[in-house]
């Protein structure tokens, strides 16, 4: 990426936008995937009240009523996380802000790893936001349950990211980039 002087209050608060939604949407994925899945759910309530047995259907009712409140916050940070990607790319277009080739071998390593990271960024996103909308939405249902794992994938896809996204900031740091850090929080 073509390095600014300094990072604008758009770029910045894109960018915060993008790094609140991202732990949001990974903590009520994991959420409703592991802890707070539907199965494990009407497993608490039927073993709470087994003196007053349920039918099914009324468990699934109070699973599903127990877990919307976590996964309206997952649809709200979705639509967060859709507007500042969309508004980041169309940001980064206009100002023509550019990201280092990372198949353009007469690049330093370290300047085709951070062009890697940024594409695996926008692609990770763009999968993510796109199977979600699928999924919301009902789009190409016949493949739905390929949709929804591939969308799932984003619980794996997600922990790489800021491990890599860590280790840039940490080797920028560390390089001629120094300051970057205090850059994209105070813009100075």
């Amino acid at each position: 990426m073509q390095e600014p002087k300094k990072f604008t209050i758009v770029h910045r608060v894109l960018h915060w936008l993008i790094a609140l939604s991202m732990p949001v949407l990974f903590i009520t994925g994991f959420l409703r995937m592991f802890w707070m899945n539907k199965k494990n759910t009407i497993s608490i309530i039927e073993s709470k009240t087994a003196s007053t047995p349920l039918s099914k259907d009324t468990m699934s009712d109070i699973a599903t009523a127990i877990r919307n409140p976590m996964w309206e916050w997952h649809e709200i940070f979705a639509n967060v996380m859709i507007f500042a990607f969309v508004a980041r790319i169309l940001y980064m277009i206009f100002k023509g802000i550019r990201f280092p080739n990372p198949f353009k071998n007469t690049l330093p390593l370290k300047e085709r790893l951070q062009g890697f990271t940024y594409i695996y960024f926008y692609v990770f996103v763009f999968i993510s936001a796109f199977t979600g909308i699928c999924i919301e939405k009902g789009f190409f249902d016949s493949y739905h349950e390929t949709i929804e794992t591939v969308h799932k994938w984003g619980l794996y896809w997600f922990p790489i990211f800021i491990v890599l996204h860590i280790l840039g900031i940490v080797i920028a740091e560390n390089s001629t980039k120094k300051g970057i850090t205090s850059k994209m929080i105070g813009g100075d």
